[in-house]
């Protein structure tokens, strides 16, 4: 779909640091966090959240409070006084923080809302456990919620680990490990980017988060955490994942728990928030497509080709493109699908790199690709990612 009147104030968003699941984050309840994060930003921003319309929120992983998570954290982030807005949860997996976005364009195109809030929290630690009794029989099936579903693909009859669709689509699209490893490491490299000059770059969006130890102790988490050195020679050392394959646990990407959150409105509020209303930032267009059943790393190329359409541009008109990129081959078959030059893909890093908290890893990209046009000068950039199955979401911006 193609937008003229949403824009997203230029540093009206955060994301926290991602944090490597079963670590620092393991003990605090996504719903909680996020909503407390949300309302510590718009506080320290001096931003009135009671300007806000709307609330889309973006949780894919079952835990106490989720089932009214949406409602809860409108309540909080509005420190549950003033107005009271209405609120939307949304789960589409890796790229729900993508959809939030691309559902608060349409209403501003729309006019359905002046103002709206895209919260996405998400915590990959501490894993739900679904139980099941069958009323028939009495026995009792469990699901992990996050791990089992890594080892399925959603479309029936194709049978397919994530990791294995990966390598089906490196088969077809004749995608080597060499290629693979040396991609690796410039994502690594890309990132370092990122921490350069003291987290320059890091300290223009990401917001600290208040992590519980216990119930009397506080821990400030600034920076990212687990995120794993890459070098060419370590890499080449790695064995792959499955017998004469092509990807290693160097070149896929590990569960965190993080949360982010965008405001998306109209020009004119958007120039007033804005803090530098120099900065324009608009959303052009939003698209999301499927592909073949079992080709979950093919899936970001026909989203993105959409949304290129929808938004009047072609690849070569983007100077920064972010994925979700959960195993290197998405990004290796984006390269020879559409000619895109790896160096403008994933500049400052990416899921791959600093983890995968599901609900808010698009956001943060999202995010990410904002500052990288700013840091340029300007220009055009597309979020696209995978979906968690052979779905494929995608988000065009403009920043001047």
């Amino acid at each position: 779909m193609k937008f003229t009147k949403a824009y997203i104030p230029y540093g009206g968003y955060f994301s926290s640091p991602f944090v490597r699941w079963n670590g620092s984050l393991k003990g605090d309840n996504s719903v909680i966090l996020g909503a407390s994060t949300a309302r510590r930003w718009f506080v320290e921003k001096q931003i009135d959240p009671n300007g806000l319309d709307f609330l889309y929120y973006g949780i894919t992983t079952a835990q106490p409070l989720s089932f009214y998570g949406h409602a809860y954290s409108a309540a909080v982030i509005l420190d549950r006084q003033g107005k009271d807005i209405p609120a939307l949860q949304i789960n589409q997996v890796c790229a729900t923080s993508c959809t939030t976005l691309g559902l608060a364009a349409k209403d501003i195109e729309t006019d359905s809302h002046g103002e709206i809030f895209a919260l996405s929290v998400d915590r990959t630690s501490s894993t739900p456990l679904l139980v099941c009794p069958d009323p028939l029989t009495g026995a009792v099936s469990t699901e992990n919620i996050v791990l089992d579903n890594f080892e399925r693909d959603p479309s029936p009859g194709a049978g397919l680990a994530m990791f294995q669709t990966a390598e089906a689509v490196a088969k077809e699209a004749g995608i080597t490990r060499e290629e693979c490893d040396e991609i690796a490491v410039l994502r690594y490299e890309q990132y370092l980017d990122a921490l350069a000059n003291d987290r320059a770059f890091q300290k223009r969006y990401m917001f600290p988060l208040e992590a519980h130890l216990n119930k009397k102790k506080i821990q400030i988490i600034a920076e990212d955490e687990g995120v794993t050195p890459s070098t060419k020679e370590g890499m080449a050392k790695l064995k792959p994942v499955t017998p004469n394959g092509v990807l290693t646990f160097g070149s896929q990407t590990h569960p965190a728990d993080g949360n982010c959150g965008t405001i998306v409105t109209t020009k004119e509020r958007a120039q007033e928030i804005s803090k530098d209303p120099n900065i324009t930032v608009q959303i052009l267009s939003y698209a999301i497509t499927r592909v073949g059943a079992g080709r979950m790393a093919a899936a970001p190329v026909p989203a993105l080709e959409l949304a290129l359409k929808d938004a009047g541009l072609k690849a070569a008109d983007l100077s920064q493109i972010k994925t979700h990129n959960p195993f290197v081959v998405n990004d290796v078959n984006l390269s020879k699908k559409l000619g895109v030059n790896q160096k403008i893909v994933n500049n400052y890093g990416s899921s791959m790199i600093y983890g995968h908290p599901q609900g808010p890893t698009a956001g943060r990209a999202v995010i990410e690709l904002i500052e990288a046009l700013a840091v340029q000068g300007g220009g055009y950039g597309a979020f696209t990612g995978c979906a968690a199955g052979d779905i494929g979401a995608s988000l065009v911006v403009k920043v001047n």
